[in-house]
């Protein structure tokens, strides 16, 4: 086999391009290349953390915090120091908590108004939603990329998930980073996308699992809304994808097959393994993660064992 090496330059000799066959790249793929790798905003301040320790999973996305008990109450200080790694980081990992559903309420709290979601299984309070998964469960709402409750006009601003019971092995998180997702797209694409705006609605992701009697109830209190395609974080300003394979149902303005066409390519974006975080997770492990800025995805690759998980949702603001 021919080994391809770099050819050397030599301006007085120059060389004929040779002939090549015609051929093309399929539109609208995943290229090769380097990666935009930004963490944070380029003017945003570089500061050692005081509190905790915080060590990184990846380039842009995930850090383990270290030396915190969550059970604790939280001073001001030290709430605002997590927040700044949270924005910074877009979902940190807690080993070892083992918090009460009580505790696990208490800590979201410190950001915001706690959300309740009737469409999912109920914990020890409305606010807490559980899923367990057993042998003779139903598979559900795993495997697809997608960002928390975006058919509600405020979609969740963040979310606080804690493992009770995990599978010997299997059944990791993913999250992946959209701030990078869309700094990475053509600018071509990004010119298309900025100021457009999104149809969002439960029924796609949930109709796959449960029957219409089931979601009928619920119409009126979730009706289809526009979302920006691109949100601006109300925190750090960055520009963030903000569709969803499960949520988003359609661009406003665009024909259907040219509207489908572009979201299959906007979905894309969260396969990219640079944009991405995995969590292999240990019973009493949380993870509290940004949800304006990620996107999350649940591997369900752990058959029939037991996988049992509790989290809370934090209200958000209406993206713009």
């Amino acid at each position: 086999m021919t080994q391809l090496t770099t050819p050397p330059t030599d301006a007085s000799t120059p060389t004929p391009a040779p002939a090549l066959r015609p051929h093309r790249i399929p539109a609208d793929g995943l290229y090769e290349g380097r990666r935009i790798l930004r963490r944070t905003p380029d003017d945003w301040p570089d500061r050692p953390y005081e509190r905790f320790e915080v060590v990184p999973q990846s380039a842009t996305i995930g850090a383990e915090i270290r030396g915190l008990d969550l059970s604790r109450p939280l001073p001001s200080a030290l709430r605002a120091e997590l927040n700044r790694a949270l924005l910074e980081w877009k979902v940190l990992f807690f080993r070892g908590q083992h918090l009460t559903p009580v505790a696990q309420r208490q800590f979201a709290a410190n950001w915001g108004e706690l959300e309740t979601n009737p469409l999912l299984a109920r914990g020890d309070s409305k606010e807490v939603v559980r899923f367990d998964k057993t042998a003779v469960g139903a598979q559900t709402f795993e495997n697809v990329w997608h960002t928390d409750v975006t058919f509600r006009e405020r979609p969740a601003m963040g979310a606080v998930l804690q493992l009770r019971e995990v599978p010997a092995s299997g059944g990791d998180t993913l999250w992946a980073d959209m701030a990078g997702a869309y700094d990475n797209l053509p600018l071509k694409i990004r010119e298309r996308i900025d100021g457009a705006r999104a149809v969002h609605d439960y029924l796609p992701g949930f109709s796959r699992f449960f029957s219409a009697a089931q979601l009928a109830p619920f119409q009126g209190e979730f009706p289809p809304v526009e979302h920006p395609v691109v949100r601006r974080h109300p925190e750090t300003g960055r520009r963030t994808l903000f569709v969803n394979a499960s949520f988003t149902t359609r661009i406003v303005g665009l024909p259907e097959a040219e509207s489908d066409r572009l979201l299959r390519l906007l979905f894309q974006q969260a396969h990219v393994p640079e944009f991405q975080v995995r969590f292999h997770w240990r019973a009493g492990d949380v993870a509290f993660w940004d949800n304006r800025a990620t996107q999350h995805y649940a591997v369900c690759d752990y058959g029939t064992q037991r996988r049992v998980a509790e989290r809370v949702a934090i209200a958000g603001d209406r993206p713009y």
